[in-house]
C-alpha cells in the first residue's frame, strides 16, 4: 500500500496564494504518475493537474478552471510533488487530494491507484 500524505492546506483570502505539498515513497514517486484532484461539498471529485509519468517526459497537464493559476512541480530529492495555487477565487474552495497512477496521464479519478486523506483549502471573498 503506497502512502501519501498531503499538507500546506489552509484559509486565504480571494486573490492569494497557497502551495500544497504531497509527500510520498521513493518508489511512488518513481514509478507512479502523479495528480491533485479537488472535491467540493456537494460536488464530484475533479481534476486539477497531473505530472505524467517520468520516462515518458514528465510533462504536466491541467484543468481549464486552474489553468495559467496553478502549477505542479516535483523535488525528487524529497519525494514531493508540489501544487501552487494563486489567484485563489471562493470557488477554488474544496478539499484538495494527492493521488498516484499507472496511467500515463492520469486525469480521472477512477485512474488512481493511490490516493491520500486530503487537505482543505478555503478561499474567503
Amino acid at each position: 500500500q503506497e502512502q501519501l500524505e498531503e499538507s500546506g492546506g489552509g484559509l486565504v483570502q480571494a486573490g492569494g496564494s497557497l502551495r500544497l505539498s504531497c509527500a510520498a515513497s521513493r518508489r511512488t514517486f518513481n514509478n507512479y504518475a502523479m495528480a491533485w484532484f479537488r472535491q467540493a461539498p456537494g460536488k464530484e471529485r475533479e481534476f486539477v493537474a497531473a505530472l505524467a509519468l517520468s520516462w515518458i517526459g514528465g510533462d504536466t497537464y491541467y484543468a481549464d478552471s486552474v489553468k495559467g493559476r496553478c502549477t505542479i512541480s516535483r523535488d525528487n530529492a524529497k519525494n514531493t510533488v508540489y501544487l501552487q495555487m494563486s489567484s485563489l477565487k471562493p470557488e477554488d474552495t474544496a478539499v484538495y487530494y494527492c493521488a498516484a497512477s499507472r496511467v500515463a496521464v492520469p486525469t480521472r479519478p477512477n485512474a488512481m491507484d493511490y490516493w491520500g486523506k486530503g487537505t482543505l483549502v478555503t478561499v474567503s471573498s
